[in-house]
C-alpha cells in the first residue's frame, strides 16, 4: 500500500540517501512535498504514487516522462 511507503518517506526526512548513479542526498518534508536538499525543488506524492503503481522498476529512466525528478523519486 502505497500509504505505508509514504510514511516511510516522512519517516527517513533529513537521512542520507543515493541515487542510482551513486549521488548522495537529503530530503526534507514539506506538507505534501519532497524537497532534496541538493535541487531545493518539490517533488510531489503525487509523483511518488505514479511512480509506486508502476513497480517493479528497472530504473529513473522509466519514469523520466511521468515524475518530476525521476532520480530522486
Amino acid at each position: 500500500m502505497f500509504d505505508v511507503v509514504w510514511k516511510n518517506i516522512i519517516f527517513n526526512k533529513g537521512k542520507t540517501f543515493v541515487t542510482k548513479s551513486n549521488i548522495e542526498f537529503k530530503y526534507k518534508v514539506k506538507g505534501n512535498d519532497i524537497i532534496p536538499y541538493r535541487t531545493n525543488y518539490p517533488l510531489n506524492k503525487n509523483d511518488f504514487k505514479k511512480a509506486y503503481n508502476l513497480l517493479p522498476l528497472d530504473g529513473p529512466g522509466k519514469i523520466n516522462n511521468i515524475v518530476r525528478g525521476p532520480a530522486y523519486v
